[in-house]
């Protein structure tokens, strides 16, 4: 079983990457899983919408998880409750529209479990992500409930998205840190068998300052003249990793940061 994880889609650059390459990329690196973290999708490049969701399932994407921008789009407050295959993080404040756990059926009936949580260190107010994780492992077990587990950590800290990952060791099939935007060069297999890696980066232009108009960003900085955030729109670079997991323990065999466009390169 082969998972991709994709980090957060920023605007109309990572969209479009995204549609118009990922059932080219899951052929060709026999991908049977997608999880994309969409929180940025929108035009604005903050929340996501309805359309953009369908635009995704469309193009190969099996779930969609998100983060402290969630709700920044409002039409999808309702659309998160009839749509099953969109998360929000399970750890906001209850209660709150939607799911931040649910199980897929991927081929030959294997189940996956997705759960999106998001930190509490420099974030929006939510519960405490180590007591909810606490909750979830008396609730759910690998191999018991569902066949892997993939976990999306929405947070600002490198030591908070650590710290979960020695958390889940042993109980997750992959946990990927979201939300900084910046890809991080540790992806590895932890000491019980969960793929990790800190940040899967994001899926859009690295021609900007974390996917958003440069320019515009330095001026914010420099206090000169500036407008409200916007995203860049110049050719995307999709990041994420790869997980090849084991069918009989639910852990991971192989994992490795996956990039695909020209502004990055794997080493």
């Amino acid at each position: 079983m082969r998972i991709l994880f994709l980090g957060d889609v920023v605007g109309i650059s990572g969209c479009s990457k995204l549609t118009s390459n990922l059932l080219k990329e899951k052929k060709e690196k026999e991908i049977d899983f997608v999880i994309v973290n969409g929180e940025n999708a929108a035009q604005q490049g903050v929340g996501l919408t309805s359309e953009i969701c369908k635009d995704f399932f469309n193009c190969g994407v099996d779930v969609i998880t998100t983060g402290n921008h969630v709700w920044n789009q409002k039409e999808i407050i309702k659309f998160i409750d009839k749509e099953k295959r969109l998360l929000r993080p399970k750890n906001l404040f209850e209660p709150a529209p939607g799911k931040g756990f649910n199980i897929y059926s991927s081929k030959n009936n294997i189940k996956i479990g997705v759960l999106n949580l998001m930190g509490n260190v420099f974030m929006k107010k939510c519960e405490d992500a180590f007591q909810e994780s606490q909750k979830f492992l008396n609730e759910y077990k690998l191999k018991k409930d569902f066949d892997f587990l993939v976990i999306d950590f929405h947070g600002e800290i490198t030591s908070e998205k650590n710290a979960i990952g020695h958390f889940f060791d042993g109980k997750a099939t992959l946990i990927v840190g979201t939300h900084t935007h910046i890809p991080t060069n540790d992806a590895r297999i932890l000491n019980n068998g969960t793929g990790y890696q800190t940040d899967a980066g994001m899926c859009g232009d690295y021609d900007s300052v974390i996917g958003m108009n440069k320019e515009n960003s330095l001026n914010r900085f420099l206090k000169k003249n500036s407008v409200k955030h916007f995203p860049a729109t110049g050719d995307a670079t999709l990041c994420g990793v790869i997980v090849d997991c084991d069918i009989k323990t639910g852990l991971a065999i192989d994992i490795k940061s996956y990039i695909y466009g020209d502004q990055l390169k794997n080493i």
